[in-house]
């Protein structure tokens, strides 16, 4: 495929192009340099805290009627417009939409409440950015979403950045015990300590926010491997447990629990791992331009006003669609192209500060 397609440096170039307008090998490259490092550091630390947060009280059965309604009521407060879009329940979540007037939205509900709630707040994410291109521009190419970069800029920025936010839950966790009496979160602290637990794990998708692109480093180096050559793919497993061990101390037990756990190898999507990294980038990124021209948006949020971030978003994101390149667009939304200092800055000072490191 790479081959029909034509590249200058690198086969890989071919393929991440298809999903990431204008990123090389070399774009990635230098973006997994930059935060490799720290972000291994950075685990070390969290794992070697004394004070590690309790999150068991979010564990339990949940009736998934009173699920359904409060991540309902969530999505509508951030700004997901129910007059242009629904949310159902699916095995795993995700985002889809027939149009700019049917936008999609699905969750699942588990033994873990936040499973619910962070899957409902990442697809509104995706939805509120398909919802904010301009009506005319309906079923035309221009419409939503620039890249899937950009895309998941938007959805790990309402899951993560405002979702796992003090703010939001000084807004919404009276909310959700009153849904939910046999909630023993405590007090707000510890419910937001709780749900910013930081654990190694196996499986990517439910990797949090620290360990999450240690996952995605490892699939990116591997599948680079494999297109030249260097790594066969019958040695992929051994490949595949050693990059585990070496990145978060863990060992697969199972090829289902290793190399098989995602779909997009099988499906022929090589080259569209980093685009989830690049999305977690960019949300600080976004995020701390939006808090330079909205200083107050904590103090929004913790009152459940979400309508001028939502504002600020449309106007720099949503409304221009696929007008632009990822590049032009982030450049003109932040002031400059993609930067990780901002994710580095904002995901250590917020870690350090939740382990008391």
């Amino acid at each position: 495929t790479a081959d029909c397609i034509g590249y200058t440096d690198h086969v890989y170039d071919a393929l991440t192009d298809q999903f990431e307008e204008g990123a090389t090998k070399a774009t990635w490259d230098a973006m997994f340099d930059g935060i490799r490092e720290p972000l291994v550091n950075l685990v070390k630390e969290i794992q070697g805290a004394p004070n590690h947060p309790d999150n068991s009280f979010m564990f339990g059965e949940w009736n998934t009627a009173d699920q359904s309604k409060f991540t309902e009521e969530l999505v509508q407060a951030i700004g997901f417009d129910f007059k242009r879009g629904r949310q159902d329940t699916a095995p795993h979540p995700f985002c889809t939409n027939f149009s700019i007037g049917d936008v999609r939205l699905t969750t699942r509900y588990q033994d873990y409440l936040g499973a619910s709630i962070f899957g409902s707040l990442h697809e509104a994410g995706h939805g509120m950015y398909e919802q904010g291109s301009p009506m005319e521009w309906d079923r035309l190419p221009i419409a939503g979403g620039v890249s899937l970069g950009v895309h998941e800029s938007q959805s790990r920025l309402w899951e993560n950045i405002v979702g796992r936010s003090l703010p939001f839950w000084q807004h919404f966790l009276p909310r959700l015990e009153g849904y939910f009496p046999n909630l023993r979160a405590g007090n707000v602290n510890d419910f937001y300590r709780a749900i910013n637990k930081v654990e190694r794990s196996l499986i990517r998708v439910e990797a949090d926010e620290v360990t999450y692109n240690l996952h995605i480093m490892i699939r990116y180096e591997l599948e680079c491997a494999m297109l030249t050559g260097e790594l066969a793919v019958k040695d992929l497993p051994e490949a595949w447990n050693a990059k585990y061990e070496a990145y978060l101390g863990l060992t697969p037990p199972t090829d289902a629990d290793g190399c098989l756990q995602d779909v997009h190898w099988s499906m022929g999507a090589l080259g569209y791992f980093p685009t989830y990294s690049m999305g977690n980038i960019l949300s600080y990124q976004i995020w701390d331009a939006l808090k330079a021209d909205i200083p107050n948006a904590d103090e929004l949020m913790a009152n459940g006003h979400f309508a001028e971030i939502l504002e600020w978003l449309r106007s720099k994101i949503y409304q221009h669609g696929s007008r632009y390149t990822p590049k032009e667009l982030i450049t003109q939304a932040t002031g400059k192209p993609m930067d990780a200092s901002h994710y580095l800055n904002g995901i250590t000072a917020k870690y350090r500060a939740i382990y008391n490191l």
